[in-house]
């Protein structure tokens, strides 16, 4: 003990200290501690730094007051630290660009760096566990530079790790080890660190203070470092997307409103989606493999657990902090489509066995569904979801329709409120609006033209207890809209009607009839009166269309669909208000099938609508202006075409009973109606004819007539360009070559050695290339981004100046009865000047007056139209 006291505690030599036994660090402390700590300050030696931190931490530390160690040693020390590592980090970087096995000088400054920082480190570790093993409950205000400084230095080792093949260049092997260990290090530092924040307790009853802040910077800088190590150690990143996850619900009451929870959601989302298509990319490559690897086996299995863990934080982490998620319902949207749209049935899907995908439905697929019914009542989910300026890709646009119709499923179990939020049209601001769930329904709906084509399936449960069958997507989405129609509240009727009316007067097909066939429901499901009442309506809407338009094509097929389901009384009713003796109530009773109602009654309106319009064509047949009119029919009018394609299917159903005069007529009218490049409904009606023509002998007085202009019909129709016509002109032309007796004729229809080729082909059945299924989606994919693309990049702005400022050099686009308009105005005026001439020639008779009196009460009334 003299000998110790000889020399001053504060004079003793480094490698004396590290040799003191315990009580006499604890004894000598308050003198040696200032002394080491200013050596660290001033030192310019990494190594004695180290050497100095290390004496402090294994001699000292645990001799110091635990309630001060932020004021006596981390706040002097830790900053220090922290610069030398990053010096330390960015020597290394500078000195691995010259690192080769040639040269030891810069390989062993290298790696006696990575050792150096290895033993910091390793010291960093010491303090960690000294707090963690003195304190039961820890403060954070009592070590806050601790934390910080540790996750500093572990975020830029990982990022020196991740990076380490660009950095080193080829030469990493001969740093290897270390790297490891430097590594090893740094996770074995982290845990540490999370086990001493668990142990971490603020108080609930003070809003603001420095614990909160802390907690939040270090919440987040762990979250930096998830991302860091994402691709580096799964089970590492899960653990400590666990620990984020903990903390943030542990500290919630008092954190909930400093969190940045939109950087957390999002980085959530991103590594669910990363391990996602990791997972599909190796179920790809065991569906493409022979041969089972069982290494790709496991490792597809821990990727799928890691894709069911993510996905259920998120669920938890959303359930508890729903409030405050408002600007992160744009990502948790993406994520739901985006991971549908790799996965089947979706056209742009990896190719994986049906075990793997009912295997990751099952472990992950499922829990995005909860996640839908957690953010039902979120009104910012659902600006989201319905916004009417989506424009999503075409490959998002299938997943958005199983999102509406999961949403659709989901509603019936809500409340009233939630229900009409989803189901009603707002306006959320000067820029955006929300559409309702209806409208949205059939609008996506109307986007999956190519899942709707080839068609998709999706497996379905018709009943409990039952296996899933597999369904189109029409079926899917008609079924669900039915049953949620089913069970929609009262007050949103309104909603429905609109949604319903808007979807049959819609210009694609396919989602009119979809509409229809909701109508049908309702009509079945609702009440009779309900079912009566929709017939007037539409009745009423038929009416009032201006011309022949596809509106009213889909309105006459809704009108007589539904017709079929309403009671004989509402029958009876529907006849005495849209009486058939009435002349402008005929054009409803054409798109009346008379199956709809009982014999009786059938039989009874059958016999009023025949005399009714035998009546008009007689009142037309004998008017003074018959012969008029006649002359001015054209055959490029519209309804002269109109009635052509009417006309040319019935003569051909009666073609054995027609004189052969009318039938040379009808094909001369054909030759010329050609000529003039009708449109395609028409072609089509002519090939109908065409068709019935083949087993009927034409005399031999008459072929001379018929036959040329037989053959140059057919000519002109097999030389077509579009697909559809030149197939079924290929049809027609084979049934009539088969069946008729004229064979002379056959040869003169093949204008030219294409056209020879074209029907040679057809009748072998040669030159069709059989399509294989992956090439029939790709071909589906591209017409599907032809269709839609366009579409999809027009913005709002360019959408109504398109509308409202039609191109200056084009020409002005017609209405499709704007020109018989004018032309019916010109004869008009023609006639009054006729009329105005006579009258300068001689005085007019005694009627004329009246007549004119008559005119101009007519043209009142048409006014009125106008109007």
């Amino acid at each position: 003990m003299s000998q110790e006291r000889a020399v001053p505690a504060s004079a003793v030599p480094l490698e004396e200290l590290s040799s003191w036994p315990e009580e006499l660090c604890r004894r000598e402390l308050p003198s040696v501690l200032p002394r080491l700590l200013s050596m660290y300050q001033h030192s310019d030696s990494w190594l004695e730094h180290i050497q100095i931190l290390k004496i402090i931490v294994e001699m000292f530390l645990p001799h110091m007051n635990h309630l001060t160690l932020e004021q006596t040693f981390f706040s002097q020390v830790l900053p220090k630290t922290v610069r030398l590592f990053d010096d330390m980090m960015y020597e290394l970087t500078s000195q691995a660009r010259g690192l080769s096995s040639q040269n030891l000088e810069i390989q062993t400054t290298i790696r006696n760096i990575l050792q150096t920082m290895v033993q910091l480190l390793g010291a960093l570790t010491g303090c960690v566990q000294h707090v963690c093993a003195t304190q039961e409950s820890i403060i954070l205000e009592n070590i806050h530079s601790l934390p910080s400084s540790v996750l500093h230095v572990i975020k830029s080792t990982f990022v020196h790790c991740k990076n380490s093949e660009s950095v080193y260049s080829g030469r990493l092997h001969l740093v290897s080890d270390l790297l490891q260990a430097l590594f090893k290090e740094a996770y074995s530092l982290q845990k540490q660190l999370m086990e001493l924040l668990d142990m971490v307790c603020i108080d609930p009853l003070i809003d603001e203070n420095d614990d909160i802040l802390n907690m939040v910077v270090v919440i987040h800088s762990l979250l930096d470092i998830c991302s860091v190590i994402s691709s580096m150690d799964h089970a590492f990143h899960a653990n400590t997307w666990k620990f984020i996850i903990k903390q943030s619900l542990k500290h919630q009451s008092v954190i909930k409103s400093q969190l940045k929870h939109k950087d957390i959601i999002t980085s959530l989302c991103e590594d669910i989606l990363f391990s996602f298509r990791s997972c599909l990319q190796l179920a790809e490559q065991m569906t493409q493999s022979d041969a089972q690897d069982n290494t790709d086996c496991k490792l597809f299995q821990k990727t799928l657990k890691l894709c069911h863990f993510f996905a259920n934080s998120l669920l938890h982490y959303t359930k508890e902090f729903l409030p405050f998620l408002s600007d992160s319902c744009c990502t948790l949207h993406q994520l739901y489509l985006q991971v549908h749209s790799k996965f089947p049935p979706s056209l742009y899907a990896a190719g994986i066995s049906k075990a793997q995908q009912e295997e990751i439905a099952g472990a992950f697929l499922v829990t995005l569904d909860p996640l839908v019914s957690q953010l039902l009542k979120f009104q910012p989910f659902v600006e989201v979801v319905l916004d009417s300026e989506l424009g999503l890709p075409c490959e998002l646009q299938f997943p958005q329709c199983l999102l509406l119709v999961v949403i659709m499923d989901e509603l019936p179990s809500q409340p009233e409120d939630v229900q009409t939020l989803w189901c009603t049209e707002t306006q959320v601001s000067e820029a955006t609006t929300r559409v309702s769930l209806l409208k949205a329904i059939f609008s996506s709906f109307e986007q999956c033209s190519g899942e709707l084509s080839l068609p998709v399936h999706l497996q379905e449960v018709k009943s409990k207890g039952q296996t899933e069958v597999a369904v189109t997507l029409y079926q899917h989405v008609c079924v669900h809209l039915c049953t949620f129609i089913a069970s929609l509240h009262p007050s949103l009727f309104p909603e429905l009607d609109t949604a319903l009316l808007n979807a049959v007067l819609s210009a694609n097909m396919i989602t009119s009839l979809l509409a229809m066939d909701a109508w049908c429901f309702l009509a079945r499901y609702g009440t009779a009166e309900l079912c009566a009442h929709h017939v007037t309506i539409v009745a009423h809407l038929i009416k009032s269309c201006p011309g022949e338009c596809h509106q009213l094509t889909s309105l006459s097929v809704l009108l007589r669909r539904l017709f079929f389901f309403m009671t004989p009384p509402q029958q009876v009713e529907f006849i005495q208000k849209f009486s058939p003796k009435e002349a402008e109530n005929l054009l409803l009773w054409q798109y009346i099938s008379f199956q709809a109602l009982p014999a009786e009654l059938r039989k009874q309106t059958a016999l009023e609508v025949s005399r009714s319009g035998t009546a008009q064509c007689r009142k037309w047949l004998s008017s003074s202006r018959t012969l008029g009119e006649l002359e001015s029919l054209v055959t490029g009018q519209p309804y002269v075409q109109q009635t052509l394609c009417l006309l040319l299917p019935l003569l051909g159903f009666f073609i054995q009973t027609l004189d052969p005069q009318l039938i040379s007529q009808v094909i001369t009218l054909q030759t010329s109606l050609l000529k003039s490049e009708p449109p395609d409904h028409v072609r089509l009606a002519v090939l109908d004819f065409l068709s019935s023509l083949g087993k009927l002998f034409i005399p031999q007085a008459i072929q001379d007539k018929i036959l040329p202009h037989l053959s140059s019909v057919f000519a002109l129709l097999l030389a077509d360009r579009n697909w559809l016509l030149e197939q079924h002109s290929l049809e027609a032309f084979t049934q009539f070559a088969e069946g008729t007796n004229h064979e002379e004729i056959v040869p003169q229809c093949l204008s030219s050695e294409e056209t020879k080729k074209k029907v040679v082909s057809f009748l072998e059945k040669t030159g069709f290339v059989e399509e294989t299924a992956a090439a029939r989606v790709e071909r589906v994919k591209q017409e599907k981004g032809t269709f839609w693309e366009p579409f999809a990049k027009v913005t709002v702005e360019e959408a109504k100046k398109s509308a409202l400022q039609p191109s200056a050099k084009r020409a002005r686009h017609e209405l499709p009865l704007e020109e018989e308009y004018r032309s019916a105005l010109q004869a008009a005026t023609a006639a009054l000047e006729a009329i105005e001439l006579l009258l300068q020639k001689s005085p007019p008779p005694d009627w004329l007056l009246t007549k004119m009196e008559t005119l101009q009460e007519r043209i009142d009334k048409l006014k009125h139209h106008v109007f």
